[in-house]
């Protein structure tokens, strides 16, 4: 991480950061902004970030030490809309129907005030996109999406599985999102994605778009972040490390489409309590922070499938979110990590980049075309274990076969991988952070659309 007290002599651009979620709140999707920020002043990048005030978010996770992780000069501005107690009696909590009006005055203070060369869009809340092309026709200041899930999400449809919310809810946001995603995407000067499918799809959707305006971009991972975990023990710890069980930890949110990789897991973990039941008795698994509802909303998603292959008493799981630092100190931590991965082969999970720099035996079970799947074999981890939606049952049960002999009874879980350093380079948030610079540079360079 790059000195607060360092000099930045050339810095010629602005860029206005609209990052709703930002620290002390612990979100994903506030996490691009958080990493680029050491970086960008010597990228040649002024940042300023547009948030919302943490008491404005529903159901948020604090973590004050987010906010020892970039420069404390970064100008930071916050506002205020409608409390989620006002709003929720009356059946909604979005954040941008209660916030999307103060984060319009917002901006267009700023813009009317201050010169900006860019502004950057970094957060999920997709809605926001839409001040992207009121504030490029308004003050002339073209602007960058960043696609960290789909805007328009086919997902649910095409697997009939239950959305987040329910039916009714999903539908009218994606009736929502169909008409106002056009505008947002044609307008932009660059898009980066998470995922390398978001690309083909949004030029399925918008034909008109250059190809060379959309860039993907995974998120890095910070090896200062790991170095703060590493030192970082939570009060109240969810893992009893330090015992004489061996703790597999998996952090982060589980989604419909994790049924079918955990299930895999749990058969395989099941027929190694069959042959051997004095080594599997001592295997713990740990799932922290699986759900994003804030409490009481959240469910468990893990544990109904650990008991359905009768291994639910190995299994713990927290549904509720838990503060950044304490969910990575559990990965530094543990004995092996395990990553996840989703039927959808779009499903990017950065979390694959924060478990693969910390060095810790990891299981990888995702989908054969997931980018997990590739940066878990590019660095020489040998149980990184693919899918495919159209396997056999034959191919199933080789699966759960090769899991249950290689990562269980060969002890998988004790071999320390080797690592790729050139390839951990670019998976950091310093490597990350160049690129992103750079779509920056191209962006303000080409005439916007």
């Amino acid at each position: 991480m790059l000195s607060s007290a360092y000099k930045f002599p050339n810095v010629i651009r602005r860029v206005l950061i609209v990052s709703p979620h930002f620290p002390p709140v612990n979100a994903p999707d506030m996490q691009r902004a958080r990493l680029a920020l050491p970086c960008l002043r010597a990228l040649g990048w002024d940042p300023v970030v547009l948030a919302v005030t943490p008491d404005s978010v529903e159901g948020a996770v604090l973590d004050p030490l987010l906010e020892q992780t970039y420069p404390p000069d970064i100008r930071v501005v916050r506002v205020r809309g409608l409390s989620p107690q006002l709003t929720r009696p009356f059946g909604f909590g979005s954040l941008w129907w209660r916030c999307g009006r103060a984060l319009r005055q917002a901006g267009d203070t700023l813009l009317r005030a201050e010169k900006f060369d860019l502004v950057f869009f970094t957060t999920t809340q997709f809605d926001t996109f839409t001040l992207g092309p009121r504030w490029l026709a308004k003050f002339g200041v073209p602007y960058v999406l960043d696609y960290q899930d789909p805007w328009v999400n086919d997902y649910y449809r095409r697997t009939q599985t239950r959305p987040p919310g329910g039916r009714v809810k999903f539908w009218l946001s994606q009736l929502t999102a169909r008409r106002r995603e056009p505008k947002a995407v044609r307008g932009a000067a660059a898009i980066v994605s998470v995922s390398s499918a978001y690309g083909p799809d949004l030029l399925a959707r918008h034909p008109g778009i250059e190809p060379a305006r959309i860039h993907h971009l995974p998120f890095g991972a910070s090896k200062a972040d790991l170095e703060i975990a590493r030192r970082h023990v939570p009060d109240q710890p969810l893992v009893s490390l330090g015992d004489k069980n061996i703790h597999f930890v998996y952090t982060g949110r589980v989604v419909a489409g994790m049924r079918r990789p955990l299930a895999l897991l749990f058969r395989a973990f099941h027929r190694y309590l069959a042959t051997h039941p004095a080594q599997a008795a001592r295997i713990r698994f740990h799932f922290i922070g699986t759900d994003y509802a804030p409490p009481p909303l959240a469910q468990n998603w893990v544990l109904p499938i650990a008991t359905a292959e009768q291994v639910a008493e190995h299994v713990s799981e927290q549904c509720y979110r838990v503060p950044y630092f304490e969910a990575l100190h559990y990965l530094t931590s543990a004995d092996a990590l395990l990553a996840i991965g989703s039927d959808d082969p779009a499903y990017s999970a950065s979390k694959i980049f924060p478990c693969l720099l910390a060095g810790r035996p990891l299981l990888t079970i995702a989908h054969h075309e997931s980018l997990m799947l590739r940066a878990a074999r590019g660095q020489n981890h040998p149980a990184s274990y693919g899918f495919s939606n159209a396997d056999r049952e034959a191919d199933t049960a080789e699966l759960v076969q090769c899991i249950h002999a290689e990562w269980f009874v060969r002890e998988g879980y004790r071999s320390l991988p080797a690592g790729n350093p050139t390839l951990l380079a670019e998976l950091t948030a310093a490597g990350m952070s160049g690129r992103l610079a750079t779509i920056f540079d191209g962006a303000v360079q080409t005439p916007s659309p």
